[in-house]
């Protein structure tokens, strides 16, 4: 029997491809490296500052960017709710998808659905991947907004053709169970195959499956 990814799973999964660290390159730093690349943030952290406080929003997203993940600085998830704030309310696309993840996880500010749906529809709306994909799964799961699946279709749809490959796969999943869509395997199949060209494990077995039943 198929073993099918949630699409709650692949929703999440959606957030750490825009956001994530790649671990395995993690284990491969050494000591060594490792504080040669504490040093290199420290020096970034303050010519980020430097600008941040200027008010120039990209350097407002990266500062809010190493206060989340600790790069140069103590992790505080408050402060990084602070520098996207400013970031986004200049309008800046990652300023505001990354102000939805944090309200959608409840990180430095009280978790709040309806704020992250807000923040993802103003990034989505300038093309933005991340926020697409992420505006699609909180309409597949009915967060934040009443669930629509033909919604959700449209906006992973949108960041699918930008080649995320995590709205390829939802985009996928979509057609094969026909949500928000008419079922098409062929449709699923080619999804899938985009996903897993960019080896999305999740994919690839979505695609090895429809491809043993003869689709």
């Amino acid at each position: 029997m198929k073993k099918y990814f949630s699409l709650l799973l692949v929703w999440a999964m959606c957030f750490v491809a825009c956001n994530g660290k790649n671990s395995e390159e993690q284990k491969e730093t050494s000591a060594e490296d490792s504080v040669e690349q504490q040093e290199s943030f420290a020096d970034d952290f303050s010519a980020t500052l430097a600008k941040a406080e200027q008010g120039d929003a990209t350097a407002q997203v990266n500062l809010g960017l190493m206060y989340e993940y600790g790069l140069g600085v103590a992790q505080d998830y408050y402060e990084a709710v602070k520098w996207y704030r400013l970031a986004a309310e200049q309008g800046n696309a990652y300023g505001q998808k990354n102000l939805g993840l944090m309200y959608e996880f409840g990180r430095g500010v009280a978790q709040d659905y309806y704020e992250a749906v807000k923040w993802y529809r103003l990034s989505a709306e300038q093309g933005n991947v991340g926020g697409q994909c992420n505006l699609g799964a909180m309409y597949a799961g009915g967060y934040g907004v009443a669930q629509d699946y033909t919604e959700a279709v449209k906006w992973y749809r949108l960041a699918a053709e930008q080649g995320e490959a995590i709205a390829q796969y939802n985009l996928g999943y979509m057609y094969e169970y026909g949500r928000g869509v008419a079922k098409d395997y062929t449709q699923a199949m080619r999804w899938y195959r985009q996903a897993a060209d960019q080896g999305l494990k999740p994919a690839i077995e979505g695609y090895n499956y429809l491809k043993s039943k003869g689709y």
